[in-house]
């Protein structure tokens, strides 16, 4: 079977050298020394100043909208992984959904604007397969209005929007280091925030609340800190982290080289300096063609994924009788491209000779 993505490995030499430090030390969590290590590598790979890992990128999620404060509505995308509405509904707030942009998958401006209420609070925007948003027309909402802007950048490892990382723009980006992902540390997540105090109240969050100095427990923290078996294969990963992106890089290109000349396959817009070619989406003209392609790949063993759909509307603790969110938020175009959207498989270890196959394959389907 070829999956849709697959999971990098370093190699186990590597690997097994920090575990022997671990074992040395049998410090294996609590904000331990290979963590801090990490931390200070992404920083500077990442060109941001302030970053806190936590376990998961979901979890990075929620501890962003606790230290935010935020509370009320907050307006989202649903063209996006479950976890992105599900912390929202965890935190007790109510998501709010704007369509998307037709060009670039990430969630419509426009829209964003139309669906601010006085009871709005935050805007959490995704930047779609790593694609950034309209960042600049977003911070004018969110200023305009007083809202907290947070991004899901769970795919923007290395990323960079006009030349800068584009972690570095709104109160916050989180971003997921899980194993199918360019850089991982097994499973894991960092917030990305502007300010020292920021980043310093998130780290008492991380901690159960509790103070440094005198032991006493300030804020409600919870606990989710990556340990120090994550942080090395994140140290592992980060040496080849270059070499990684430079062969996805092919990859991709060879697919958009050979599939962009297809009138009936759409790729999203980039906007983009730097890119880490994480996904390959191609939007088909309806579903019944994409669900075609989709099967017919699956009888070769190779399994592609609708990645995003269905929409999060779709979630069943949303359904509420008598009511269509679709309707309700006037999602056509998230319904759109949910309908059409496949990923293709992507990955270092992908050979060229399969890439060739797949390209064929959904070529003569279409």
């Amino acid at each position: 079977m070829i999956n849709v993505t697959k999971t990098s490995l370093p190699d186990l030499k590597d690997y097994l050298k920090y575990l022997k430090k671990i074992w040395r030390t049998a410090w294996l969590t609590n904000d331990g020394i290979l963590v801090r290590t990490v931390e200070a590598k992404l920083k500077k790979y990442l060109k941001v100043k302030h970053l806190v890992l936590v376990a998961n990128g979901t979890l990075a999620l929620q501890l962003i909208l606790k230290a935010l404060a935020v509370d009320g509505e907050v307006v989202t995308t649903p063209f996006t992984f479950p976890a992105t509405t599900n912390v929202i509904v965890w935190a007790g707030l109510k998501p709010v959904f704007a369509d998307i942009d037709p060009a670039t998958f990430n969630i419509d401006q426009r829209d964003v604007a139309k669906k601010i209420t006085a009871a709005t609070r935050a805007i959490l925007a995704v930047h779609v397969y790593g694609n950034p948003c309209d960042v600049a027309a977003l911070q004018k909402i969110a200023d305009q209005h007083r809202l907290k802007l947070i991004y899901d950048a769970a795919h923007c490892f290395g990323v960079e929007y006009k030349n800068q990382s584009v972690l570095n723009f709104g109160d916050a980006s989180i971003l997921s280091f899980h194993a199918t992902k360019t850089f991982h540390t097994i499973e894991g997540g960092a917030i990305v925030v502007p300010s020292k105090k920021l980043e310093e109240k998130l780290k008492f969050l991380r901690d159960f609340g509790i103070g440094q100095a005198d032991e006493a427990v300030v804020l409600p923290g919870i606990n989710p800190k990556m340990n120090e078996f994550q942080a090395a294969m994140g140290l592992c990963n980060l040496k080849n982290i270059n070499q990684e992106i430079g062969l996805r890089k092919k990859i991709w290109e060879k697919y958009r080289r050979e599939l962009g000349a297809c009138p009936v396959i759409k790729f999203p817009r980039l906007s983009v300096s730097k890119y880490n070619y994480t996904y390959l989406p191609v939007c088909f003209e309806n579903r019944k063609k994409r669900d075609q392609i989709y099967a017919t790949l699956a009888k070769q063993g190779i399994k592609a994924r609708k990645y995003f759909f269905p929409l999060t509307v779709h979630s069943r603790y949303l359904q509420k009788r008598g009511v269509n969110l679709l309707k309700k938020y006037n999602l056509k175009v998230a319904s759109r491209v949910a309908d059409g959207i496949l990923c293709l498989p992507l990955y270092p270890q992908l050979a060229m000779s399969v890439v060739d196959k797949i390209i064929k394959i959904v070529k003569q389907n279409l």
